[in-house]
């Protein structure tokens, strides 16, 4: 029979030389410190080293390594590498303060806009009515002021009745003024206990909240606001004190009826 030729080993395998064992494997060095065969249980392999421990590190029992030391000379994180930083000219914005419900505050110039909309709105309800009191008032009892008296029968004119036109005027003025009052605390009051927003607020997208981020609004802290507000348009002054002390007030930006009234103006969330 024809002897078939051996197949020849794989690519990449050793193939056996003169002088080594059986089964063509040649035993590899092992290089000092990694791994061992396995030899016998409890019995150090001859010639094997365990690898280093890290100084610090081992079996439970031993001592935590030591707290790690900053070099002399560094400080994080005022001490920068020269040239590195941001660019020349270039500003980091500081963080927006926020209410205690980590809201953002409400700006002086969105607050301000915010007034001038709602004492637009009410300065202009109180005209509608006041209007048709004064036309009526100078149609009757101010009649006298446009029209010359006859002379008596001495030849004097008579003394104008400063009274009969004087008291109906304050008068008027006076009921103007409380209907004004109730027009303003309706307006702040109990059209706002809703949403805490009056309308000028509603378009600047500011609303009232509480300063106790746990408490809802609602018509006590609205109330104590309006007192301050309606106590500051009585006293010359008192109202642009109360409307700039939020410019210096830290860290909620708040006016005098906003702290008399524990609450915040904030910015409605998007």
């Amino acid at each position: 029979m024809t002897q078939q030729p051996s197949p020849m080993p794989p690519s990449g395998e050793n193939r056996p030389s003169a002088g080594s064992p059986p089964g063509g494997h040649v035993p590899q060095p092992r290089q000092p410190g990694y791994g061992a065969p396995p030899g016998t249980p409890g019995q150090p392999t001859p010639g094997y080293a365990a690898p280093p421990v890290r100084p610090g590190y081992g079996p439970p029992g031993y001592a935590p390594p030591p707290a790690a030391q900053v070099p002399p000379g560094y400080a994080h994180p005022g001490n920068v590498r020269p040239g590195y930083g941001p660019p020349p000219g270039y500003h980091i914005a500081p963080p927006q303060p926020t209410s205690p419900a980590g809201l953002p505050l409400a700006s002086f110039t969105d607050r301000l806009l915010a007034v001038l909309i709602d004492g637009a709105i009410l300065g202009g309800t109180v005209m509608v009515l006041a209007i048709p009191a004064f036309v009526i008032f100078f149609a009757t009892a101010g009649s006298d002021l446009f029209t010359v008296p006859a002379p008596g029968p001495d030849g004097y004119y008579p003394e104008p009745d400063v009274f009969g036109f004087l008291v109906p005027f304050l008068l008027i003025e006076a009921g103007l003024l409380v209907v004004g009052t109730i027009l303003q605390y309706v307006y702040h009051v109990e059209m706002t206990k809703r949403t805490g927003q009056t309308v000028g607020k509603r378009i600047m997208k500011i609303k009232i909240t509480p300063l106790d981020p746990a408490s809802s609004i609602n018509r006590s802290f609205l109330a104590r606001r309006f007192l301050v507000q309606w106590a500051g348009s009585l006293l010359p002054g008192l109202t642009y004190l109360d409307g700039l002390w939020q410019l210096w007030d830290k860290p909620y930006q708040q006016c005098l009826h906003d702290k008399f009234g524990k609450t915040v103006v904030v910015k409605v969330p998007a």
